[in-house]
């Protein structure tokens, strides 16, 4: 069953271009399966993944896969091209992994106004229910899976921790750091937590800000970082100062380059999540909705596992061959 919004999408498409003197309104008028997927870049092997993920759902769905990506991380002003560009295209549905998740919401108000499916993958916006439909890690349960392991790990010591963090006001990045300290049993305010930074999810701006926690507090003995390059930026601080043996660093991601640093011993722990399994299911979504009329709705847990290999009682974990099995990047 072809989506019954598709019409009316299709009409007000046609005057939109007429208007504005863009492409015929026969041009939009195609009835096969379009879908859209906008990341938050091109480049991070996370978002590699994912365009992957798409690319062979969209194959097995017969539907055709129009990409576009934000210039950096934060960069909403290209997203907002980009659904503009797919409204115009005539997309059936649009994956979006948002690089703002309020200044975004506007413009996906005006997509699924003409009746086009709207599914964040990995990132929700704010509010959640700015878009039909979420598919993601539950951000939260990572953090507080390495904040439950590091708890674990570091048992009678006294904590001294450092949080390298996203930025202010991204979801993924407040979800991952308040399931961390949720996990580990402190809260922001607690004297535990001595030091906090901002990374932007860099590996140059984690060992930049690492650097400056050690200034701050050279007896820091456990780093929360919510990615990967943080983590690695850090280690690098951590190194510089001779003090790999008395640094325990956990991690959110599960990129294969992580994983490795999992084996290598430059990070005791990493929450992996699974970005292709996000795109792949999401794809699968829109096309059962336009070819079967299958509402799709709410937030869908894609998975995360926590990868280590020093597990700890009490906390279920995986070891890093399962990780490097699952890896992406």
């Amino acid at each position: 069953m072809r989506s019954a919004h598709k019409p009316l999408r299709l009409a007000v498409t046609a005057g939109l271009l007429l208007a504005t003197g863009g492409l015929t309104a026969c041009s939009a008028a195609d009835d096969g399966l379009k879908i859209g997927l906008i990341t938050k870049t091109e480049t991070n092997p996370f978002f590699v993944k994912m365009k992957d993920g798409a690319q062979k759902a969209a194959k097995e769905a017969g539907a055709e896969l129009t990409t576009a990506a934000g210039k950096s991380d934060g960069d909403n002003e290209s997203q907002v091209t980009a659904i503009e560009n797919m409204i115009t295209a005539g997309v059936d549905g649009i994956l979006i992994t948002p690089n703002d998740t309020e200044a975004i919401v506007p413009s996906i108000k005006k997509a699924r106004d003409v009746g086009i499916t709207v599914i964040a993958l990995d990132t929700p916006t704010e509010p959640q229910d700015a878009t039909d439909a979420l598919f993601a890690t539950d951000n939260e349960r990572a953090g507080e899976l390495i904040g439950e392991y590091a708890k674990a790990l570091l048992g009678d010591t006294k904590p001294k921790i450092a949080t390298l963090d996203l930025a202010p006001g991204i979801t993924v990045g407040k979800l991952r750091h308040d399931g961390f300290l949720k996990g580990f049993g402190v809260t922001d305010k607690d004297p535990a937590v001595v030091c906090s930074q901002d990374t932007q999810g860099d590996q140059g701006k984690g060992q930049t800000a690492m650097e400056n926690c050690l200034q701050s507090d050279p007896d820091i003995n456990l780093v929360y970082t919510i990615n990967e390059p943080a983590a690695l930026g850090a280690y690098s601080a951590i190194d510089a100062a001779g003090k790999t043996k008395d640094v325990t660093i956990v991690s959110v991601d599960g990129g294969c380059t992580g994983v490795e640093a999992v084996k290598d011993g430059k990070i005791a722990a990493t929450s992996q999540q699974y970005p292709l399994d996000m795109a792949a299911k999401g794809v699968t979504a829109i096309a059962d909705k336009v070819n079967d009329g299958k509402d799709v709705s709410g937030y869908t847990d894609t998975g995360v596992n926590l990868v280590t290999d020093k597990p700890v009682d009490g906390v279920e974990s995986k070891d890093v061959e399962f990780g490097l099995d699952k890896c992406w990047g």
